[in-house]
């Protein structure tokens, strides 16, 4: 795969931290919390963008470059600090008083810990809020690049436009992303239902497949693989779209998160009474899925840029420690009982959650992304 593709991986992924994070800030800040740093990436600092003596700051780490940017207006502006740091995929926010261990002055109005419950509530919730918001601007964009899914009788269209799955039949005949397959054994194809049939039917069969490439028409020879009795040669389907206009593409737009985020229950659900089989992606798979998605086009890149916003809006939702969800529920707690849980206590339980979804993400990273240990 292309390393443009990878980066496009990389950069769809740290977007959406990023907004995330963005939510929060903006939270905090229309409460009159305030925001100590805001950081895009973790790990060792590249550059920082500082407020001092009435101006923002641009300054390396070391502090060998040193530029004088914009006026910075305390009241409009606040104190925070912004970074940018080694490892992308991650970003968070600094709000004064958010740490149990600080020391917290009952009269600062600007700390978390002050803030009025309502208030808290929201600065947790906008960042999820903003993931679910931002994936309808992506899906808008998408349908408005590349069109809507053809559905006849409530049935998704397929195309013959197909990408290759690696070490597959039609990897073997050197067939490429984007082919278009025309016809099978000498029998015309409109739609992928009808090319898989005939495929199905003839396992272990030499056949010849037309295609077209760059408006090129060639014959490709091909066996079918046999799996349980029925032809396959390794490709995927590519939906086909329709054009769409921008009222239709705003109704979908928002329609679309709600469908993902169900689905994402539903499929969480299944998964983990084990009514289906699969097994979790860490962030390299994450990241190939976008780099996937990036190298079949713009729309397809930001519809699935959409999904993903919507899931992760989703994910840090669910009632788990260390997550917004998990955060909410202290704050539940705090609103059905009129008093606050002791801080010590929900910061080591946030740290035990924490170390959790680490551990998970290591051995989901080392164990399925990278099969170390796998046959």
């Amino acid at each position: 795969m292309a390393a443009w593709y990878v980066v496009l991986g990389f950069v769809g992924l740290a977007l959406l931290m990023v907004v995330h994070e963005a939510g929060h800030f903006l939270a905090a800040r229309a409460y009159g919390m305030r925001v100590l740093k805001f950081s895009i990436g973790v790990g060792p600092t590249f550059f920082k963008i500082i407020p001092q003596d009435g101006y923002f700051w641009f300054t390396t780490a070391a502090g060998k470059v040193r530029l004088r940017l914009g006026r910075h207006d305390p009241e409009r502006h606040g104190p925070t600090h912004y970074q940018f740091a080694m490892i992308p995929l991650l970003a968070y926010v600094q709000i004064a008083g958010m740490n149990p261990l600080e020391d917290v002055d009952p009269n600062d109005k600007g700390s978390y810990a002050n803030a009025s419950l309502m208030g808290r509530i929201v600065a947790i919730f906008a960042g999820p809020a903003a993931n679910y918001l931002f994936a309808s601007v992506l899906f808008f964009a998408s349908l408005m690049i590349g069109g809507k899914l053809v559905v006849v009788d409530g049935k998704v269209v397929r195309s013959t436009d197909v990408d290759i799955v690696p070490d597959s039949p039609a990897a073997a005949a050197q067939m490429l992303d984007g082919d278009k397959i025309v016809e099978v054994a000498g029998t015309p194809v409109q739609d992928f239902d009808k090319m898989a049939e005939i495929i199905s039917k003839n396992p272990d069969t030499p056949l010849v497949l037309g295609i077209e490439r760059a408006g090129q028409r060639l014959d490709i020879p091909i066996t079918p693989r046999n799996d349980n009795g029925k032809g396959r040669i390794g490709v995927s389907a590519r939906t086909m779209k329709e054009p769409v206009g921008a009222k239709e593409a705003a109704v979908l737009a928002i329609t679309m998160p709600p469908t993902v985020v169900k689905n994402f229950i539903v499929g969480l659900g299944q998964w983990i009474t084990g009514k289906v089989q699969g097994e979790l992606g860490g962030p390299k798979r994450v990241i190939e899925e976008t780099a996937n998605a990036a190298k079949r086009g713009l729309s397809e890149y930001l519809e699935f840029l959409g999904a993903l916003s919507a899931y992760l809006g989703a994910f840090n939702l669910l009632p788990f420690p260390a997550l917004d969800g998990g955060r909410l529920m202290f704050l539940l707690y705090e609103a059905t009982t009129r008093r606050r849980p002791n801080a010590t206590l929900e910061m080591y339980i946030h740290f035990a959650g924490f170390v959790m979804l680490v551990a998970l993400v290591i051995w989901v990273t080392i164990f399925n992304d990278f099969g170390v240990g796998s046959k």
